[in-house]
């Protein structure tokens, strides 16, 4: 099969198209009512939605680099300290506006929820912001390139002074889900 003979709804970019987007995300993906949807429910189907506009370019990247045969960078940390996706896709895509006058007509406020985006938990340190500087470098350069590392169910940890002492927890930066994850159950690799 090639991409010609494989039809889809192609997501379009103006604020009419991308209202209906978050309300199928919001309805049909998150399984809520907008009428009681909650900040995290409004986060995650605008998420998906802009998941939806990263795919295309990213899949139509990734094929351009097979056919051309072009060699590709993996780079392997322990950590990538990519900070919250949610603003960066916007900028990445020139989505801002748009983006901002689709939920300001839901009512919703685009940077209220950009601020409820937890930091990814993948990183803390100079190892983790180095990963991140050549992953955004290879990107800029359009050098085909993926970052391999573990991601972290609970984050580093967090730190907090209870009675004068740190005291380490866990960051349950999941909590609320990942819209920008893929899952991919079947792909598992046994570490020994």
């Amino acid at each position: 099969m090639t991409i010609k003979d494989f039809a889809y709804d192609h997501p379009d970019r103006d604020v009419a198209a991308f209202k209906r987007a978050v309300a199928n995300k919001l309805i049909y993906a998150v399984g809520k009512d907008p009428v009681a949807a909650s900040p995290d429910d409004w986060l995650n189907a605008t998420a998906l939605a802009v998941r939806d506009q990263l795919v295309e370019r990213w899949m139509a990247t990734t094929r351009a680099s097979y056919e051309q045969k072009l060699k590709r960078v993996y780079y392997l940390s322990m950590e990538f300290l990519i900070g919250r996706t949610f603003t960066n896709a916007l900028l990445a895509l020139d989505l801002q506006a748009t983006v901002k006058q689709a939920l300001a007509d839901f009512g919703v406020d685009m940077e209220a929820l950009a601020e409820r985006e937890p930091d990814a938990a993948l990183g803390n340190g100079g190892l983790g912001r180095l990963a991140a500087c050549f992953l955004d470098s290879m990107a800029t350069l359009g050098v085909p390139g993926f970052g391999y590392g573990i991601r972290y169910e609970y984050g580093m940890f967090r730190q907090k002074i209870v009675d004068g002492q740190q005291v380490e927890t866990p960051d349950y930066w999941l909590t609320r889900g990942n819209p920008w994850e893929f899952q991919r159950p079947e792909v598992t690799y046994r570490v020994r």
